[in-house]
């Protein structure tokens, strides 16, 4: 069956919550006690195309395949997942930010630490 974004915005309640991920709907009403991060997470983009968070964050394969069972449809709208199709010119990504953070953590121990530089260097 397809839902419109109209359809999945009145399924935006705690006794009665909808999303979309990926172009499919599903209804979490019931997983919303179970849920590891605790329902506010999901209450937070009830009714709404919440597949940027759901990607964001991370979630296992058995999430995904947790997901599967409150699957009822599919999404008739744009399927648009930001995070997934970021372009080059958005800035440096994680892991290159991450590795000039580690850097610059080795950098300074090197500098406060003396015992930990090499020897004869002192």
């Amino acid at each position: 069956k397809k839902f419109t974004a109209e359809d999945v915005a009145k399924h935006n309640k705690e006794d009665d919550l909808w999303l979309v991920i990926h172009g499919k709907v599903y209804n979490v009403t019931e997983y919303l006690p179970n849920h590891p991060g605790g329902p506010e997470i999901i209450q937070d983009v009830a009714g709404t195309n919440a597949t940027e968070e759901f990607e964001d964050t991370g979630h296992s394969s058995d999430a995904k395949d947790i997901l599967k069972k409150y699957e009822i449809g599919v999404f008739d709208g744009p399927v648009e997942v930001k995070s997934a199709t970021k372009s080059k010119e958005e800035g440096p990504s994680l892991l290159l930010v991450l590795a000039i953070l580690v850097a610059l953590a080795a950098g300074a121990f090197m500098m406060y630490e003396p015992s930990a530089a090499p020897a004869g260097s002192q």
